[in-house]
């Protein structure tokens, strides 16, 4: 029971420090959007599971360990926004592996890329076929970024002179498990009063019984 009690205690303690330190080190480290922050993601998650598993591992041991990783990340993620060399070195380049709309097998050796890594990366992005895309650039985090060809663009309401307007709103949550979102009614500035009385006006007025609310871009509220 007490070995039990032992792993229960140091299993929440390191998920507690690293959830705290994940949220310092702020949503890029989260979306991995680089190799260097997908790096630190594996290492802050391999030192906080030996904290769990190694008993011979110090629980202070282990958070000074994830404490002074991420601030070797911090550091250096704020020597890479002051310097463009460092961050290149870090973050890499982005590298053109399709010019107006031909393959570029150079770009493709130096990435270790072949033709079937490229077609599952285009058809990631809705493309399947080479002859619709004029420039394909894989970023520095593995994704393919893709311009098509005229031709193959999607038509907006711009090409057809359709007339438009701008949207008041961004769709917003407004009760969620019947409950208002008070902090979304106060950047919508939006008043509790109206929005009882905009429910009571659907159909709706107990508020208990809303599982969801939302704000439409037309000030519209869309109710489930």
């Amino acid at each position: 029971m007490e070995s039990i009690f032992i792993t229960s205690l140091r299993t929440f303690i390191s998920f507690g420090v690293l959830l705290l330190l994940t949220r310092i080190l702020g949503k890029k480290q989260l979306n991995h959007v680089t190799v260097f922050t997908y790096i630190t993601g594996i290492a802050l998650g391999n030192i906080a599971g030996d904290m769990v598993v190694h008993k011979d591992i110090k629980i202070t041991d282990g958070i000074i360990g994830l404490t002074l990783w991420s601030l070797l990340t911090l550091i250096i993620e704020y020597i890479s926004l002051k310097s463009v060399n460092v961050r290149t070195i870090l973050d890499g380049e982005p590298s053109i592996i399709i010019k107006q709309g031909k393959i570029n097998v150079d770009a493709m050796r130096s990435n270790k890329l072949n033709m079937d890594d490229l077609m599952m990366l285009m058809r990631l992005k809705d493309v399947f076929s080479i002859k619709e895309v004029e420039y394909a650039i894989l970023e520095p985090n593995g994704q393919l970024s893709i311009l098509k060809k005229e031709e193959y663009e999607s038509v907006i309401k711009k090409d057809v002179h359709i007339s438009t307007k701008r949207r008041p709103y961004l769709p917003s949550e407004l009760i969620v498990d019947g409950k208002i979102i008070k902090k979304n009614l106060k950047e919508l500035n939006i008043n509790e009063d109206w929005l009882l009385e905009e429910l009571k006006m659907k159909g709706h007025p107990h508020l208990s019984k809303i599982f969801y609310a939302e704000l439409q871009p037309d000030g519209s509220i869309h109710v489930d």
